[in-house]
């Protein structure tokens, strides 16, 4: 039976590409592998049929002597070369076409932030700043000491001995990743031996022993901005650990966490503070000075003032981090019920009290969950 044309196998024209042609037996390898077709007893056929083809088109000299003389030119039936080209002839195959796309798979998951030669981007680390709440809405500038790992000086980073230098991993050859067959795939996987480094050191270096890098701990000045908040972090660019093997340095986040504070509880731009007032204040009226950021301010309580009354005053909370506008300070007032009375105020609060009892006027909250009460009772 007359075999047919191996460009006419792969649909490809005589002039294409060593690119096209592996690209063409994929989709076909795939089409018809025996294992996506248990039951297709052509299938398995045609994917011996394109594999052949692939084998011969894909090799430069087998390619050439098919171009010049056809199937005779690599059959070794006919002494057309050392092998044959079926299934189980020359090598490479499904594992070899499709080797390329899962080991560049698994190679980048396995070395995700090698860079070439080894390198490595330093990690980027973390750092908790405690301020206060003043510091927070005002901005500060402060100082703090944090460990990391820099680049050894007595080997410059090479991680090997002065005087020695890394050698080229005999295993992976300098490249870092080895390919192991797996059934049909060809995977990718960084060297079990160099850790993708591509060298191994064989007199380490006695400061780092060999890692390229020792904890040193150093002293950063960083600037906290006006209407930063709890959690908010700031950036301190290439001040994390020092890359390995000359790599590019990581991150510094300080993330900022605030105390609490004696007055004020914050949310968002706004402030919150309770303030105590006394009950003729709150009955009669007047003017109290409550605490700021920035000192003190006026507030005016009206007369017949409740308990859990608020009052805004504008602009006096804190900076938004991101605009020029300040939040609110609320103010909360609770009325104080006056202890250690003498007889003769005891006396005069008799007077009040019995001056004012029973009369609605002088009790609307009490009146209006008096009704409620009676409401509830009367509801059938």
């Amino acid at each position: 039976m007359s075999k047919r044309d191996y460009y006419e196998v792969l649909g490809l024209n005589r002039d294409a590409s060593e690119e096209e042609i592996k690209k063409s037996y994929r989709k076909l390898a795939m089409k018809y592998h025996p294992d996506r077709n248990p039951d297709n007893a052509k299938a398995e056929g045609q994917f011996k049929e394109a594999k052949e083809a692939y084998e011969v088109l894909s090799d430069s000299e087998k390619r050439s002597a098919y171009d010049r003389f056809g199937h005779a030119g690599v059959d070794p039936s006919q002494g057309g070369g050392p092998g044959g080209p079926g299934f189980g002839g020359v090598g490479g195959g499904f594992s070899d076409a499709f080797g390329d796309i899962f080991g560049d798979l698994f190679g980048q998951a396995a070395g995700r932030g090698r860079q070439s030669g080894g390198m490595y981007r330093g990690a980027d680390l973390r750092y908790n700043l405690e301020i206060g709440l003043e510091e927070a809405a005002r901005g500060t500038e402060t100082q703090i000491r944090i460990p990391a790992m820099e680049t050894c000086t007595t080997c410059n980073g090479s991680g090997a001995k002065p005087g020695t230098q890394p050698v080229t991993c005999g295993t992976c050859g300098g490249q870092g990743q080895v390919r192991m067959q797996q059934g049909f795939f060809s995977i990718q996987q960084t060297c079990p031996v160099c850790h993708g480094a591509g060298k191994t050191i064989a007199s380490p270096c006695v400061d780092c022993k060999g890692v390229g890098r020792v904890k040193r701990y150093k002293t950063l000045s960083v600037k906290i901005p006006a209407g930063i908040d709890q959690g908010d972090r700031v950036r301190l660019t290439g001040e994390g650990e020092h890359g390995v093997a000359g790599g590019p340095p990581g991150d510094l986040y300080v993330v900022v966490q605030i105390r609490p504070h004696s007055v004020f509880e914050r949310e968002g731009s706004d402030l919150h503070c309770e303030m105590p007032i006394s009950y003729g204040l709150a009955a009669l009226g007047g003017e109290i000075g409550i605490p700021t950021l920035d000192g003190q301010a006026k507030l005016k309580i009206p007369p017949e003032t409740q308990t859990g009354q608020v009052f805004r005053l504008r602009g006096k909370g804190i900076k938004a981090l991101r605009s020029s506008g300040y939040g609110d300070l609320m103010c909360h007032v609770t009325v104080e019920t006056p202890v250690h009375l003498t007889e003769a105020q005891k006396e005069l609060l008799r007077q009040l009290e019995a001056s004012t009892l029973g009369s609605d006027t002088h009790s609307p909250r009490a009146k209006t969950f008096m009704d409620k009460v009676r409401e509830f009772f009367n509801s059938p």
